[in-house]
């Protein structure tokens, strides 16, 4: 196609949000409007599935949940006048709560203010705020924000090492829906030593975000500690960020969160649209369903140009691919659909792995995130009219253009400014075009069997090591592997207990393994 033809194309399929200043691009996919034309019937009945959940349809059947993240912007949505009366009232309480925070009306007893927060959660209660407090958070907060998101005991020590000379005026978000899972709740305990190693009442710094009733509720509530805030059934945890798991480590740094739900509202607003053509959400699905032939067959890259959105790509892998990847579709139909998502920032990765987008294997399509002011105030020039940004905006504008020549398709989103109104537009443009798409492909966006059973799958081999260091701890001479696994009834498992106590043995834990390490069915084990 010449230029003048992409050009007209362009103009064609160009998508553009007055109110937030939104710009979509689909142009440079290279479907044809006989394929549009095709996928109108699933379009219509992808608009009718998401009207119904946003009427409260069940969405989750493994759990018999509605999924009403819609809700927490526009809660007059909500099927009921209580669950309306409790989204208002909680946002209310979310802000009052940060002023108090942030003015010292509520304050640690060794200090004036609290100065720093410490978020413990996993998945999607930490990836949103990860994502919204690097897009939003001013330079110089009100309170420093640090996350502990692994079970990483490096990673716990280092936040709580950054934190070391602050611990008296540290807050801690502990999140968790069921208060039981393991992540967050090891992180809570690890936390909770370190401050009571510090003769801190850990009750006094911590505040619950959880499911009303859960066991991390009860504790809080038993334990008084300073606050807590409700975590819904109806809210999944990759679409959890404008709930309390997002707003209130958000109000805390000082981000204006009603910008946030307004944003998403208006976006929502235009996502209800039944006209692919006329509705950004649907034009993603279109895109995303021709380019990886309804299968998933290529990748999404994203490439964020601009510092504040390089988690874009990450807070994205999760809503997209647990969302999408699914081994069976509604009607119980063997598919393994998924799209596979990765990227960082531009123009880094055009020094990284831009190369083989243009010129190895195909297997993928690219989305840039344009932003269209460079800084606040003026720039300096770097040649005779040209800044840094126009540089910036350049290297996206050659990159789209150099991919597609080679037969690599985009997307662009541009959006004006990164404030809390278009990261709040962007997180609901990415929620309602997941939803389409799974409607497309005929999955269900709003469970996650897998991650299930890996965590089914991780605690098997917890119950193993205690079984298998019960044994060792009775027995008085070394054992082989095999005989120690016959002793702990787990006959067919020896790599999974060779490799537990690999670990042990590694971190000096009482277990002593002797003989050749590079033939592990040769090793003798024992207590020390």
């Amino acid at each position: 196609m010449d230029a003048r033809a992409l050009w007209q194309r362009y103009q064609n399929w160009l998508y553009f949000h007055e109110g937030l200043g939104l710009y979509l691009d689909v142009s440079r996919i290279r479907f044809d409007d006989a394929f549009v034309d095709s996928l109108r019937p699933k379009f219509d009945k992808a608009f009718a599935d998401m009207a119904q959940l946003e009427k409260g349809a069940i969405a989750n059947p493994d759990e018999n949940r509605m999924v009403g993240h819609y809700w927490l912007r526009n809660p007059d949505l909500a099927p009921t006048p209580e669950l309306t009366q409790e989204i208002v009232q909680t946002l209310e309480q979310i802000e009052a709560f940060a002023e108090k925070v942030q003015t010292g009306a509520i304050h640690p007893p060794r200090a004036s203010r609290f100065t720093d927060i410490i978020s413990i959660g996993i998945g999607g209660s930490a990836l949103g705020p990860q994502f919204v407090a690097e897009a939003l958070a001013p330079d110089f907060p009100p309170l420093k924000l640090h996350f502990i998101d692994n079970n990483d005991p490096a990673g716990i020590d280092r936040v709580l090492n950054h934190v070391r000379n602050s611990l008296n005026s540290t807050l801690v978000l502990v999140i968790s829906k069921s208060g039981g899972t393991p992540e967050p709740r090891n992180g809570m305990i690890e936390v909770k030593k370190a401050y009571a190693g510090h003769n801190l009442e850990f009750a006094q710094y911590a505040v619950a975000i959880t499911s009303v009733d859960s066991n991390l509720d009860k504790l809080a509530k038993d334990e008084g500690w300073l606050a807590r805030f409700p975590m819904y059934d109806w809210v999944g945890g990759r679409t959890s960020e404008m709930s309390a798991v997002g707003l209130v480590p958000a109000a805390l740094q000082g981000i204006d969160v009603r910008a946030i739900l307004d944003g998403a509202k208006e976006m929502d607003d235009a996502t209800r649209v039944p006209d692919v053509k006329n509705n950004p959400a649907a034009l993603l699905a279109l895109s995303w369903y021709f380019a990886g032939n309804g299968k998933g067959e290529k990748d999404m890259v994203v490439l964020p140009y601009k510092d504040s959105l390089f988690l874009f790509s990450r807070y994205l892998q999760q809503l997209v691919m647990e969302s999408l990847g699914k081994e069976k579709d509604l009607d119980g139909n063997i598919v393994h659909q998924g799209i596979a998502v990765y990227g960082n920032k531009g123009s880094t990765d055009q020094h990284a792995y831009v190369q083989q987008l243009r010129e190895g294997v195909a297997n993928f399509f690219a989305t840039f995130i344009e932003v269209l002011e460079d800084r606040q105030g003026p720039s300096a020039e770097i040649d005779p009219g040209v800044t840094s940004g126009d540089y910036l905006s350049g290297f996206l504008q050659g990159t789209r253009q150099a991919l597609y020549e080679n037969h690599r398709d985009s997307i662009t989103v541009t959006i004006p400014q990164v404030n809390p109104r278009t990261v709040g537009a962007l997180i609901a443009l990415y929620e309602r075009a997941v939803g389409l798409y799974a409607s497309l492909v005929n999955v269900n966006a709003y469970h996650q069997p897998g991650v299930e059973a890996g965590k089914k799958a991780a605690a098997s081999i917890l119950d193993l090591q205690t079984r298998v260091v019960a044994v060792l701890q009775k027995e008085k001479t070394p054992l082989s592997l095999d005989e120690l696994a016959s002793k702990a009834g787990a006959s067919e498992q020896v790599e999974a207990i060779y490799k537990i106590l690999r670990h042990i043995h590694a971190n000096q834990r009482g277990v002593v393994l002797q003989g050749d390490l590079q033939k592990p069915g040769s090793l003798t084990v024992s207590a020390s």
